[in-house]
């Protein structure tokens, strides 16, 4: 987690290496005490009926009850059985909470986590749901402390025997509803995007001027296809008003902001190359069945235990009392079914990316550091004091303090005269900055989702999206009707003035939000006549629609190629909505290669190894040899590109890499062209030719002198770490817990999207973390996988039994059918009063 933690952890070497080893009897022992009971029967104190939980071979439950309250309460139950470890370690991330586990490495994050306040919110939004889903709630909290009540220490997992050596007082409290809505904010803290793109515009303006800026943040292209076609094809445009105050703060100030923001994404598995999704539906009008298929695959974070778990939840039989009946993916720790199909309908999301998250840089009294200026006169903060308890030490007292814009998340303070001139407006000569951000203010999230799962219908299933305020998702539906749609939901800020694109002065009304735009003018399509529907957090709508949603989209490369795969395909079938899944094509392929292979190289060797691309199909095959050399020219042609303009970073990424690129190879003579390190001036294909010699250099330190033996996937690999104590610094402990390197295809806005930091190296940081293909002729050949295995115990046969068939594009079936079910269950556990 921290290399202040991994000192303390060094410190119980020796005792640990008896457990890594795990060959000794108690080893073995602890290693596989806490495998969850599956078959026989179980007596649980709060049922109302009997419990059928039904697993596959994969580890999959299909609980069938009687009620919805016994049905939820055994959905608690089996998360906690496979993987209350990571609920516990998740609950405490999204309370602020963690140095009641780890001790006092982990008070920073605890200090920033409790100043966003995600707890405080969550108390709120069980207070504000409607009565029965917090009924769900507490049945579903019923149904772990269920769990917790048979278990103690190391029988819950093996993490807990390494946790014991640290912190041996440490005994998991009861699970409440808001555990379930504090990870909720974590997941929304995760898609939200905005604010460190906020962040790394400020640092750039003051590295390469507003020109330089827009050079690197080019608007969305034309050529790229926009989600509701009819709205435009361009994904809008900056206002004047964004760079009204351009670099207010000191870089010291803003990388400190970044740093905190960044260790939180890397604790959530959220912030890398790559997040977003991809999902799409086609009518019947291009399918072989005449019906819809919905395909739909999330990109996050890489991690073990994975973040999606595969569960059905089957009242039996449906009725008034009992109305639940659907399968898909939810989260370990909250209730329902967040990606899957009920009888009626199928629904997939992506993230959409609004903008809704502003940075405020507040002007506060200098001679009350608890006060702050709106539009002339100094208003006091509303200030919260908190404890933060700390295993094996003293505990805090956190004073949080907030503007009417949000929680001060930064206690920067500092003299800005330098930036007086540039900026053309008064700054203050004591600031702090405020975030404000729709997460912080209650939602009804779990509303929306239980209403998704329990709609019938297009009116249904966008009523429920009505309370969907955050994180906003691209939502594409089907039904057995025969319909398909999409439904753009969430809270989106109307701007006084600005739009968001970069910090802004918070002491008059010019940036303030008024209200937010209502759900009827959400963007929204319904059987369109193209026939399909695509989103990849691409641009929504275009420049003629009224109204702002936001500027950071992906760029739409895998849009693109996945529009012209339905287009190529149709009609298509499950196998094609799989082999899409799969696809590799490298979309800078087409566009280098022809420039690439016009440049001179110095020697032979590089001569004919730049030939080698000639015959490239442009896919990112795990044993593409010409995949592996050009992915690696196209690092070190970024770095050869921009490491010396912006030594600090934070350099372009993924798919706006990929557009600024296409822009300069139109300018072989531009400045970004010239390495500003050297005193010659270089052109494009200077930087061609170096970037390509570098490239086969590091080849060979990395996979031999024989390039015939080179592959992608023996550069671009994945290795799945335990969020919690995977990255230890411990050897034996990260052997206990991580599993990898396994070689993959695809990479970065790629369809088959495993997502890599070019530079820091090929491995892969983002994936999709979920794959599912849902046929709406017969649900039952509707498929699934996530990425590592349904377990939450190391050394369980389904801790990492999914990632071979997840990096090769396999499924498992989707079950659907109780007798199906039945047919395919290898464990069977009676739950009983």
């Amino acid at each position: 987690m921290s290399r202040s933690l991994s000192r303390v952890l060094r410190t119980t070497l020796i005792v640990l290496l008896v457990l890594a080893v795990g060959l000794t009897a108690f080893g073995v022992y602890t290693v596989r005490r806490s495998f969850p009971q599956t078959t026989g029967t179980l007596q649980l104190e709060g049922l109302l009926a009997q419990v059928d939980v039904y697993r596959t071979g994969s580890g999959v439950p299909h609980i069938f009850a009687e009620n919805e309250h016994d049905l939820f309460m055994a959905a608690g139950f089996v998360h906690a059985q496979d993987r209350f470890w990571q609920m516990d370690f998740w609950r405490h991330i999204g309370s602020g909470r963690l140095s009641e586990m780890f001790g006092e490495t982990q008070l920073g994050r605890d200090r920033f986590l409790r100043t966003l306040g995600w707890a405080r919110v969550a108390q709120q939004e069980f207070e504000k749901a409607d009565e029965q889903t917090r009924t769900i709630l507490l049945a579903y909290a019923e149904g772990v402390n269920a769990y917790l009540a048979q278990t103690r220490g190391a029988d819950r997992s093996l993490e807990y025997a390494v946790l014991g050596l640290l912190n041996p007082d440490y005994e998991p409290e009861p699970w409440t509803p808001v555990h379930s809505l504090t990870w909720a904010k974590a997941m929304a803290w995760d898609l939200g995007g905005n604010l460190d793109a906020e962040i790394d515009r400020a640092l750039l303006l003051d590295q390469v001027g507003e020109a330089g800026l827009a050079m690197l943040y080019p608007p969305y292209p034309n050529d790229k296809p926009a989600i509701v076609p009819d709205a435009g094809q361009a994904g809008g445009s900056r206002s004047s008003a964004a760079a009204a105050l351009p670099s207010v703060l000191s870089a010291d100030a803003l990388r400190a902001l970044s740093a905190e923001i960044e260790s939180l994404q890397a604790l959530t598995g959220g912030g890398f190359e790559g997040i977003g999704s991809n999902n799409w539906v086609v009518s019947g009008d291009r399918t072989v069945t005449g019906m819809p298929l919905l395909a739909d695959d999330t990109h996050l974070g890489i991690q073990i235990p994975a973040i999606w778990y595969e569960i059905g939840l089957h009242c039996r039989p449906i009725g008034p009392n009992c109305r639940f009946n659907a399968v898909g993916f939810s989260f370990a720790g909250a209730p329902g079914v967040i990606i899957g199909h009920n009888d009626h309908i199928a629904w997939g999301v992506t993230n959409l990316n609004p903008d809704v998250q502003d940075l405020y840089i507040e002007k506060l009294n200098p001679e009350n550091p608890d006060q702050y200026e709106v539009n002339g006169e100094w208003v006091d903060m509303e200030i919260i004091e908190e404890t933060i308890r700390v295993a094996g030490g003293e505990s805090e007292t956190l004073t949080i303090r907030s503007t009417r814009h949000g929680p001060i998340i930064s206690e920067t303070y500092g003299s800005l005269e330098a930036f007086a001139d540039e900026a053309g407006v008064e700054l203050p000569a004591s600031y702090a900055i405020a975030l404000r951000w729709t997460a912080l203010e209650p939602s009804r999230l779990y509303d929306a989702a239980l209403r998704v799962s329990l709609a019938t219908n297009w009116d249904e299933f966008r009523d429920a999206l009505r309370l969907w305020d955050v994180p906003s998702q691209n939502f594409v539906y089907a039904d057995v009707e025969g319909n398909i749609g999409y439904q753009m939901p969430g809270k989106v800020p109307i701007r006084a003035g600005g739009d968001g694109w970069l910090p802004v002065p918070g002491w008059t009304d010019e940036h303030e939000w008024m209200g937010y735009l209502p759900f009827e003018e959400l963007p929204f399509s319904f059987n369109p006549p193209e026939g399909y529907i695509v989103t990849a957090n691409n641009a929504v709508v275009g420049t003629s629609y009224p109204h702002l949603l936001g500027l950071d989209w992906d760029y739409g490369y895998r849009a693109a190629r996945i529009v012209e795969l339905i287009e190529q395909g149709s009609p298509l079938s499950v196998e094609n909505m799989q082999t899409m899944h799969g696809d590799n094509h490298n979309a800078m392929g087409p566009v280098l290669i022809p420039v690439l292979l016009q440049v001179g190289m110095p020697n032979e060797e590089l001569s004919d190894l730049q030939a080698r691309l000639a015959g490239w199909n442009f896919q990112n095959h795990m044993d593409s040899g010409e995949a592996a050399i050009f992915n690696a020219f196209w690092r070190h042609l970024l770095l050869g590109t921009f490491s010396d303009e912006l030594p600090e970073g934070p350099l372009p990424g993924s798919s706006r890499a990929f557009l600024v690129l296409e822009g300069l190879i139109e300018e072989p003579q531009h400045d970004w062209w010239d390495d500003q390190t050297t005193p010659e001036r270089e052109d494009l294909d200077a930087i061609f030719a170096r970037a390509f010699a570098d490239a086969i250099a590091e080849l060979k330190t990395l996979l031999g002198a024989d390039s015939s033996r080179w592959m992608w996937g023996d550069l671009h690999t994945a290795t799945f770490r335990n969020q919690s104590l995977g990255s230890s610094g411990v050897a034996p402990i990260e052997a206990l817990f991580n599993r990898g390197p396994f070689r993959a295809s695809g990479g970065s806005s790629i369809v088959n999207a495993t997502g890599w930091n070019y530079a820091r190296g090929y491995e892969l940081t983002s994936l999709p973390s979920q794959r599912l293909i849902a046929d709406l002729a017969d649900f039952s050949r509707s498929l699934a996988i996530h990425t590592t295995g349904q377990s939450g115990h190391a050394f369980h046969p389904q801790y990492i039994d999914m990632a071979d068939p997840w990096r090769n594009i396999e499924y498992e079936a989707l079950l659907w059918t109780e007798a199906e079910i039945r047919e395919r269950t290898v464990d069977h556990l009676i739950l009983q009063p």
